[in-house]
């Protein structure tokens, strides 16, 4: 991701454009498993140290933790997707619209930063018709490319 305006709002419409797009005509248990194979699959294609999450609901369908990560990676996973639960949006977006408001997140929200993150990771899980079910989220790179991995592979996913 290129760098955003002095106001952030480049990188809040180009983050608002990854939602727009990558909306679900489904979701179930299944498709989390796909979705979690395929993620994981990018990541070792990558040589990447992660750690993949997916939730349904309050539900977590899918857990992978490739070498190289610990379970400082899981609380992330954790952090993130609650930001995703909570503003249904994902975490990254959250995160870039406090910041073009010159605001941090852990500043502004009010929220305990040990139980949330706007930091790059998380996404929603997003079904036609039905709205935000759940969170696909990744902990290991920087936020930047923890968000880019996810959003390739929900875009693979998609296409499918």
């Amino acid at each position: 991701m290129s760098d955003a305006g002095p106001d952030g709002n480049d990188e809040v419409g180009r983050l608002e454009d990854d939602e727009r797009r990558l909306v679900l005509d489904r979701f179930d248990h299944d498709d989390a498993w796909r979705l979690g194979v395929l993620l994981t699959g990018l990541a070792r294609e990558r040589g990447a140290a992660v750690a993949v999450a997916i939730h349904h609901g309050p539900q977590r369908l899918f857990h992978c933790a490739l070498p190289g990560t610990s379970a400082d990676n899981d609380a992330w996973l954790d952090r993130k997707c609650r930001v995703v639960s909570r503003y249904a949006a994902s975490s990254f977006l959250v995160g870039a619209r406090f910041r073009a408001k010159g605001r941090t997140f852990e500043d502004a929200s009010r929220l305990d930063p040990d139980r949330y993150a706007a930091h790059g990771g998380a996404f929603p899980l997003r079904v036609r018709g039905t709205g935000v079910v759940g969170a696909v989220a990744v902990s290991g790179l920087s936020q930047a490319e923890d968000h880019a991995l996810v959003v390739e592979a929900l875009e693979r996913f998609l296409a499918q």
